[in-house]
């Protein structure tokens, strides 16, 4: 128990850091792009104000005109070869494109953003040509006041994108060592945290083991004084008679309470690894149905069987394991009617070792099975006291499953009986 609850303390803490992790990373990360973005932006538009700065703007043929003939790109110049420009394009005024460089560009200059980032296919002169993205920025010129045309040019984002996937890989890495560190700090401050609950458990487990250790001897004198009394000749007298049954009915209630409540309190957490032997579940179960007590519980039922042929064998403690089958089957006798069908299954799934025990009987309601191995629960208290018992049979039997690595789980339906299931590893 401690261990389950150290584990989703270490669990949760390393959940909670690195969500934490993560978001911090990735708003680095969103950062960054930004930045790298901004720096393609800026060079670009560094780019374009050189370019549209050679742009002359005069009188040609009679008409005025953009004169691009000394103009980087678009010119009579070669590009230079560390330009990094895909392409640039001259749109005049009205949008229709008069020159470019590099890859051809539509006739009309379509509405678009001043900074657009674009996926395209680029061929740089090989036969192979690859998926690159762009950074494009169209940028109106203007000459006293008036536009003249649309500048357009591109450069790609290759060196931004390498940067950022470096980037990107340190940040992962540094979250999973971080990750890593975080839950080894979780497990550690886990195991801090649950000293003082451990200790506080075991100091009530204790008490609760010693106070019923030291019930048990006073209870067991007056008991058999109540059996001695009743055995005494010459009494006659009714009246005393009749409190001294109850005086042995309620002294042995008592002590089966106390011999469960010493059960739970010693046979806390896993077994020891000496008391463990291979033992043959099909063996167990067979003496189980064949014992004085499930006869007599099962006198009035129909009983059925279903076990396996061959064995099947598990390391437990057979007595605790006999013990947790037969609160089950009592369980499940008490609680069904006479002439109803009590069934006990053994069977292998999924490398596991099941018994089942289903029953025909009243059945659990809905809003008690998460309760139902619970000490103490009792799902009907007017019911409880009529078949007896203190509610202890289920939480026994689910504590020795657990300390025998298994799983005990329980399906019911009002009215149409329950079917309470052991699973234990091979």
């Amino acid at each position: 128990m401690f261990n389950r609850s150290r584990r989703n303390l270490a669990h949760w803490f390393t959940l909670s850091m690195g969500s934490i992790l993560v978001i911090f990373a990735g708003t680095l990360y969103y950062q960054e792009t930004l930045q790298q973005l901004g720096v393609i932006d800026s060079l670009l538009y560094k780019k374009a104000r050189i370019i549209a700065g050679n742009i002359q703007y005069k009188l040609y043929q009679g008409k005025k005109r953009a004169i691009l003939k000394n103009v980087p790109l678009l010119g009579n110049n070669p590009p230079s070869p560390d330009s990094e420009i895909i392409y640039a394009r001259w749109y005049d005024a009205e949008g229709k494109l008069k020159r470019f460089f590099g890859v051809p560009p539509q006739e009309q200059l379509s509405k678009t953003a001043e900074f657009q980032t674009i996926k395209t296919t680029y061929n740089s002169g090989s036969s192979t040509s690859k998926v690159i993205w762009l950074r494009q920025l169209t940028l109106p010129v203007q000459h006293q006041g008036k536009l003249i045309g649309y500048l357009q040019m591109a450069m790609p984002m290759t060196r931004a994108q390498e940067s950022l996937n470096r980037f990107l890989l340190l940040l992962i890495l540094t979250v999973l060592m971080a990750l890593a560190a975080t839950s080894l700090m979780g497990w550690f401050l886990g195991g801090l945290a649950m000293l003082p609950i451990r200790d506080s458990y075991e100091q009530l487990q204790r008490f609760t083991a010693n106070a019923s250790h030291e019930l048990r001897a006073p209870l067991a004198a007056i008991l058999s004084n109540a059996q001695v009394g009743l055995l005494a000749p010459g009494d006659q007298d009714a009246a005393k008679h009749l409190r001294l049954e109850k005086i042995v009915a309620v002294a042995k209630s008592m002590n089966t309470l106390i011999g469960n409540l010493l059960f739970l309190a010693r046979r806390v957490g896993c077994l020891a690894p000496e008391s463990l032997k291979q033992i043959d579940l099909s063996d167990l179960l067979k003496e189980l149905i064949e014992s004085q007590t499930t006869q007599t519980v099962a006198q009035h039922l129909n009983f059925n069987c279903d076990l396996l042929p061959q064995e099947i064998v598990v390391k437990a403690d057979p007595e605790l394991l006999y013990q947790a089958v037969m609160n089950l089957v009592s369980n499940a006798c008490k609680y069904t009617p006479a002439d109803g069908l009590v069934e006990l299954r053994l069977f292998i799934d999924c490398h596991r070792a099941v018994i089942q025990v289903e029953d025909s009987g009243i059945g659990i309601p809905a809003a008690d099975l998460p309760h139902i191995f619970e000490r103490f629960y009792q799902v009907d208290k007017q019911r409880q006291s009529s078949v007896g018992g203190f509610g202890l049979g289920l939480a026994i039997a689910q504590q020795i499953v657990l300390a025998h690595g298994g799983n005990l789980s329980v399906k019911s339906k009002l009215g149409q009986g329950s079917m309470f299931q052991i699973e234990l590893p091979l």
